[in-house]
């Protein structure tokens, strides 16, 4: 495996320097430009209840973030990989958005009404947990500002210092405020904020399986997650757009999204 370039240890030791000091993010801004060359930048810190904190960002086409405040801080989070992530407690490291994104992502209505706006290509998200509670991921992007994705050695290079952005995460930003309340089930505040504004009550598993077509999964996906059969998955889907009174995924989006907005202040 080749070495890192010199330059990255060198930006390596100014976030070090850096820590807990008033430049620290700019720091690791600089050690991301030298070994993966992103686009932009954003940190977040996720929390099992509330909306996400910006911590840092960083970007030389304001598209990027242009429905950052309207659409995902108040409630389109729920539907990201990432913050499915942060529910998971995976391992810390480093992830690529294509390989933990569900199988139909980019057919979602979610991507297509979120990600598509914002212009982006490609993710690499280094995900670390500095405090009960709380998830940082440093997401790495590239947009239609370079129009090309990361390269599997970019790839590789991130995951090697994934150890090092985990300590650095951890040391950094351990006095994040921690989660004040228990994790939120996305599906249960959906199926809640449905019959209190629509008066359309879903069973459990209808919400189950709304939430994670929302998410971009597929019928096999969703059985999968679930334990079902595609078949059976299919009923539910099909009970679930006769409830709603709903003929495709874009008007379920349409009809979840504000709910979603709703529960973003937790």
């Amino acid at each position: 495996m080749p070495p890192l370039p010199n330059l990255a240890e060198t930006r390596i030791a100014e976030a070090v320097r850096a820590l807990r000091q008033p430049g620290f993010e700019a720091a690791l801004a600089g050690l991301f430009h030298a070994v993966a060359a992103p686009d932009n930048l954003i940190y977040l810190a996720y929390r099992d209840a509330g909306p996400p904190q910006v911590l840092y960002r960083q970007t030389l086409d304001p598209t990027v973030f242009a429905e950052l405040q309207s659409t995902y801080l108040p409630g389109a989070y729920r539907l990201d990989p990432y913050f499915d992530l942060h529910l998971n407690r995976v391992a810390a490291g480093a992830y690529r958005l294509i390989d933990i994104a569900p199988d139909a992502f980019h057919r979602s209505r979610y991507f297509r009404e979120y990600y598509e706006q914002t212009t982006l290509l490609d993710e690499i998200t280094f995900v670390a947990y500095p405090a009960p509670g709380v998830t940082v991921n440093l997401c790495l992007g590239r947009d239609a500002t370079s129009g090309r994705v990361f390269s599997q050695g970019q790839l590789d290079t991130c995951q090697r210092l994934a150890p090092i952005v985990a300590a650095l995460i951890d040391s950094h930003w351990a006095d994040l405020a921690r989660a004040t309340g228990p994790a939120q089930d996305t599906a249960v505040l959906l199926a809640e904020a449905l019959r209190r504004t629509h008066d359309i009550a879903l069973s459990p598993r209808q919400a189950e399986v709304a939430l994670l077509i929302l998410q971009g999964h597929s019928t096999m996906s969703i059985g999968l997650r679930l334990g079902l059969s595609p078949q059976t998955v299919k009923v539910f889907r099909k009970q679930l757009y006769a409830r709603c009174t709903l003929s495709s995924q874009a008007e379920l989006f349409a009809l979840m999204l504000p709910l979603l907005r709703d529960q973003g202040s937790g």
